[in-house]
């Protein structure tokens, strides 16, 4: 910033300390010595006076200092910004009158982003080729420009330019510019060049469970936005409740749950916000809330004991009502990704599950052939509700322990493995999936769960040890897989699973997972060893997204 050569001044002196005070006010997230400017009157004090004006000769104004910056820091954001390139100038913040602009051929597709951002800066709006000085321009760069979801940012002349191959790479970049000026006032001068290491980061949410209010969602909606995540699993249906309105089938539904249009409020701020909602209805285990309204699919052993949440595979009947659901629901989530489930099936946990469910045995060996077991009977069942989700578009999804080894029937190779779990009845180690050429995403239970009461062992995850500690390879217990299957991991979720759902309320689950969540965010975008110590990255994390 100059001081306006026009203006009169009663002094060199104090002209060279108004100066002075406007160049500090220019920079407010400077806080190192090394990164304020230096105030021009250092440069001033020094030199021989000027020749004394003759009567005849008016006197010449003293020249208007210009400050000198420091190069700039990168912003501090979470997750941190990947690559900065550092540049002389006072950086940029909001300013009466400056405006968030969006080119006209840009509008349809940015236009939401731009009046977000304006509205969290408290900055106007305009669609608009022309920006103004001190404006914020948010546009597309060409396709394919860079990667999936990554962004340009450059503050550069009392402007800032977000620009990415597509809207959510535009989004990022806002959600940048945001935590910059929240978190020291301005942006630094320079340019901002981002993109995440992972396609599929975000949070998997228990509210078959534990009801969770449409409020809650939202807010943690938010919350997950400005970290840059971008997916939200939904575990709708267990064996304590069905939390989602059903017209198929209303006797299976439990109170409270979402309406249809609570879910389709959820998905549209979800996809204004760039995640994707995944819905699970898991199955053929965990249906315990359907099988009350439908005893007669329930599985049973030889002696007629009834076995926890499990339908009955072998019956047909089972199939229609899961489908009849599957179907259902398919249009009312217009993501790309749908889960199955498909752990747990209780039948295989049995120390000989052919002897103890006959029926199953059959059923196998009838559709599958003489040397065929239970296994390959639920296997079977998971590609049959893979072949149900598909024509919607949906990506199949299952949980590590429904995929099966050495049987007659294998999953099919699109299904994606959500690893969770080592501890499981015949779960794999995750080499064993990796090899076969499966992508995983990451739920590792050692340190992504966040299990309501700490049953089984389980403890809460703290930030400090997901940050310290975890890393997208780290998919069970605590060794990593070597670093040559890091393109085949997808991604990472933090699971909430509420199963003493009364152990905490909303409000203690909110800031529970708070720094977790945070600490995640950081792994998924940026693989590499964070630079921050923990004390400094809660810091941040607090100053960003405070407690409570």
């Amino acid at each position: 910033m100059r001081v306006r050569s026009g203006k009169p001044r009663r002094s060199h002196a104090v002209a060279t300390a108004v100066v002075a005070a406007l160049v500090t006010l220019a920079v407010p997230g400077c806080t190192a010595a090394s990164d304020e400017p230096r105030g021009p009157g250092e440069a001033s004090t020094t030199g021989s006076a000027a020749p004394a004006a003759t009567a005849s000769a008016p006197t010449a104004p003293p020249p208007s200092p210009t400050p000198s910056y420091a190069l700039s820091s990168a912003p501090r954001t979470i997750p941190a910004v990947r690559e900065h390139t550092p540049a002389r100038g006072p950086g940029w913040k909001p300013a009466a009158g400056a405006r968030v602009v969006v080119p006209p051929g840009n509008a349809a597709a940015l236009a939401d982003e731009g009046k977000l951002l304006a509205g969290e800066l408290r900055m106007g709006f305009a669609e608009t080729a022309d920006p103004r000085p001190g404006d914020v321009e948010l546009a597309l760069g060409a396709k394919n420009s860079g990667p999936p979801e990554s962004y340009t940012l450059t503050v550069q002349g009392g402007r800032v330019r977000v620009t990415g191959p597509d809207e959510a790479g535009v989004f990022y970049g806002t959600r940048t510019l945001k935590q910059a000026v929240k978190s020291a006032g301005s942006a630094p001068e320079g340019t901002v060049r981002d993109a995440p290491a992972k396609p599929q980061r975000g949070l998997n949410l228990d509210i078959a469970r534990k009801n969770f209010t449409v409020g809650w969602i939202e807010n943690e909606l938010r919350r997950m936005a400005d970290l840059k995540l971008n997916q939200l699993g939904l575990h709708f249906s267990d064996d304590q409740a069905f939390r989602i309105q059903s017209d198929t089938h209303p006797e299976i539904v439990s109170t409270p749950h979402l309406s249809k249009a609570d879910v389709r409020r959820i998905n549209a701020l979800a996809a204004a916000l760039h995640i994707t909602v995944v819905p699970e209805l898991d199955s053929p285990g965990h249906l315990g809330a359907v099988l009350r309204a439908y005893p007669a699919l329930q599985l049973r052993d030889v002696q007629g004991r009834a076995v926890k949440g499990a339908v009955d595979i072998s019956n047909p009947a089972s199939a229609e009502l899961v489908d009849e659901l599957l179907r259902e629901y398919l249009p009312l989530f217009p993501g790309a990704y749908w889960h199955l489930g498909a752990d747990e099936y209780q039948a295989l946990v049995y120390r000989d599950p052919q002897a103890s469910f006959p029926q199953l045995a059959r059923a196998a060996q009838q559709k599958y052939g003489p040397s065929a077991r239970i296994q390959d009977l639920a296997e079977g069942w998971l590609n049959d509700r893979a072949d149900v989700v598909r024509p919607a578009g949906k990506a199949p999804k299952a949980w590590n322990d429904g995929f099966f080894t050495g049987g007659v029937v294998q999953a099919a190779k699109d299904i994606q493995v959500e690893y969770w779990t080592g501890k499981e009845n015949g779960a794999r180690p995750p080499l064993e999936y990796l090899r076969e050429g499966r992508k995983l995403v990451n739920l590792n239970d050692e340190y992504l769960y966040y299990v309501l009461g700490q049953p089984n062992q389980f403890t809460y995850p703290t930030g400090k040890r997901i940050y310290e500690q975890w890393t997208p390879l780290v998919l069970r217990g605590t060794t990593p897989v070597p670093d040559r299957y890091a393109a085949q991991i997808l991604g990472a979720r933090l699971a909430v699973w509420c199963d003493l759902a009364g152990a905490q309320t909303q409000a203690q689950v909110a800031e529970g997972i708070r720094l977790p969540l945070a600490a995640l965010a950081q792994k998924v975008w940026d693989a590499r060893p964070p630079q921050p110590a923990w004390a400094e990255f809660k810091a941040l994390a607090d100053r960003l997204q405070p407690p409570g």
